[in-house]
């Protein structure tokens, strides 16, 4: 439904893009490119893939800890920005800024999870690339929050 739309577009743009710019060897339209690699569908189609994926995982965490759902499929859910778990035990952030005691440029993961009784937060970065850039994907989320990792530490 809503994920196979999305896919479609992807491909119809993205060949349109190859296909008008064979001459320029930078793009070279395989699937990897299609995928993860080309800088037109970075600035719109990426983010969208990027919050669904997120959106997806938002709602298996929500389901996961007792959090009341207003939809029944993943593909309806649209994220709230504070969610409660039903006995209050787990709160759930969504696309929020966290506040140190200091400013921290990177300070907004996808999702946070914090467990009111245990007082223990987990914050949640997604990152879909090719297969080989993982690694590459993987160092980078870690060093761009790095220091809002040693912030919350510090609070």
């Amino acid at each position: 439904m809503g994920f196979n739309s999305g896919f479609k577009g992807l491909i119809f743009v993205s060949t349109m893009y190859d296909n008008n710019n064979n001459n320029n060897n930078k793009f070279d339209g395989t699937i990897d490119h299609i995928i993860s690699a080309c800088p037109i569908l970075l600035k719109e189609q990426y983010i969208k893939r990027q919050d669904r994926v997120s959106a997806q995982l938002h709602f298996n965490i929500c389901k996961e800890t007792g959090v009341q759902l207003d939809k029944k499929h993943w593909y309806e859910h649209v994220p709230k920005s504070v969610k409660i778990s039903q006995a209050g035990k787990v709160t759930i952030l969504w696309n929020q800024q966290v506040q140190t005691d200091r400013t921290i440029p990177n300070n907004k993961p996808d999702i946070i999870i914090s467990d009111n009784e245990k007082r223990t937060c987990m914050l949640i970065y997604v990152a879909i690339s090719g297969d080989r850039n993982v690694i590459k994907k993987e160092a980078e989320k870690i060093l761009k929050y790095k220091d809002l990792t040693v912030g919350i530490q510090r609070l």
